[in-house]
C-alpha cells in the first residue's frame, strides 16, 4: 500500500532552536493516527511539515509520494485537507459557513470574484449536511459557537476530497456537548472505508475519536513511542511522555487518564 507520510530524519529548526528531531514515521492510507505530547513537543509542527506547510531544515519529507522541495507545494497542498485554528483565524467573520466551506475548491479563505459550479455548491451543502450543519450554511462564520466552528473547520478540510486529512486539536476548548458531538461525527469518519488517511494532533487521549489505529507519542521534539493505538497508549508510555505518573484505561472504544 501506498505511503502517504513518509519522513526520514526530519528536523526542524526556528531560531537556532530545534523543534524537530530526527523523525522517521511512515503512514500508508488504511492508517489513522494521533499523535499525542505535552506543550511544546513538537506536534504542531510535525503536523504543518506533513500538510507541506513547512519544509524540514534537513531530512527528507514525502506526502503523497512528492518529495518536499522537489515538488509544487501549492498543487500538493490542493491534495491536504488541514484543519486548524490558524486557518479558521483567516476566514473573514462575515463569510457565510457555505462560502467558508466551497472556497476551499480554489485553497482561499474568502469568496471573492471567483464562479462556483453547481456541483461545488452542492458537495458543500452534501459535506455541511454530514457534519450537522445544514442549519447554519447562511449565517456569518463569525456569529457560530466555538463547537460549531470546529465543524465547519474540518468540512472545509474534506470538502475537495483529499488523499490525507490532518486535523490540530479539533476540540480544544470545546464544551463537553460539542466535544461529543465532534469526537462522535470524527468516530463514524475515521471508520468509513471511503474516508482518506488520517492524522489528528491532542493532549488528551480522551479526545481520541474510535476508528483511529494508530498512536505517536512525542517528547521534546523526538518520538518517544509510535504503533498500533492499543500498544502504544498504556500508563507507561503516557507517563513517560508527560513526565507525570498516570493511569490508563480503555471502556466504550476510548480512552482515559488519570492520576496514579
Amino acid at each position: 500500500m501506498a505511503k502517504v507520510i513518509d519522513l526520514q530524519n526530519v528536523s526542524v529548526k526556528r531560531s537556532g532552536k530545534e523543534i524537530l528531531s530526527q523523525i522517521s514515521f511512515a503512514a500508508d492510507s488504511s492508517e489513522r493516527w494521533v499523535i499525542l505530547g505535552p506543550n511544546g513537543a513538537g506536534k504542531t509542527t510535525l503536523l504543518r511539515v506533513c500538510a507541506a506547510q513547512i519544509q524540514p531544515s534537513s531530512g527528507q519529507a514525502s506526502i503523497l509520494e512528492q518529495k518536499l522541495g522537489q515538488v509544487n507545494v501549492f498543487e500538493l497542498r490542493t491534495r491536504i485537507g488541514f484543519a486548524s485554528s490558524a486557518l479558521a483565524a483567516q476566514i473573514p467573520n462575515s463569510e457565510t459557513v457555505l462560502n467558508a466551506v466551497m472556497t476551499a475548491s480554489y485553497g482561499i479563505t474568502g469568496r471573492w470574484n471567483e464562479s462556483y459550479d453547481a456541483i461545488d455548491e452542492r458537495r458543500a451543502r452534501r459535506v455541511l449536511a454530514e457534519w450537522e450543519l445544514a442549519d447554519f450554511e447562511s449565517r456569518p462564520f463569525g456569529t457560530l459557537s466555538d463547537g460549531e466552528r470546529k465543524r465547519v473547520q474540518i468540512a472545509r478540510s474534506i470538502m475537495t476530497d483529499p488523499e490525507l486529512l490532518l486535523l490540530d486539536e479539533p476540540v480544544a476548548s470545546l464544551d463537553l456537548a460539542a466535544r461529543e458531538l465532534t469526537l462522535q461525527l470524527l468516530g463514524g469518519y475515521a471508520q468509513s472505508p471511503s474516508a482518506p488517511a488520517m492524522a489528528m494532533v491532542t493532549h488528551h487521549i480522551e479526545e481520541i475519536p474510535q476508528g483511529f489505529t494508530h498512536a505517536m507519542l512525542l517528547q521534546d521534539g523526538k518520538i518517544i513511542a509510535r504503533g498500533e493505538i492499543g500498544s502504544t497508549i498504556t500508563s507507561a508510555a503516557i507517563s513517560e511522555a508527560f513526565r507525570f505518573p498516570l493511569t490508563v484505561s480503555y471502556e466504550n472504544g476510548r480512552f482515559r487518564a488519570v492520576a496514579a
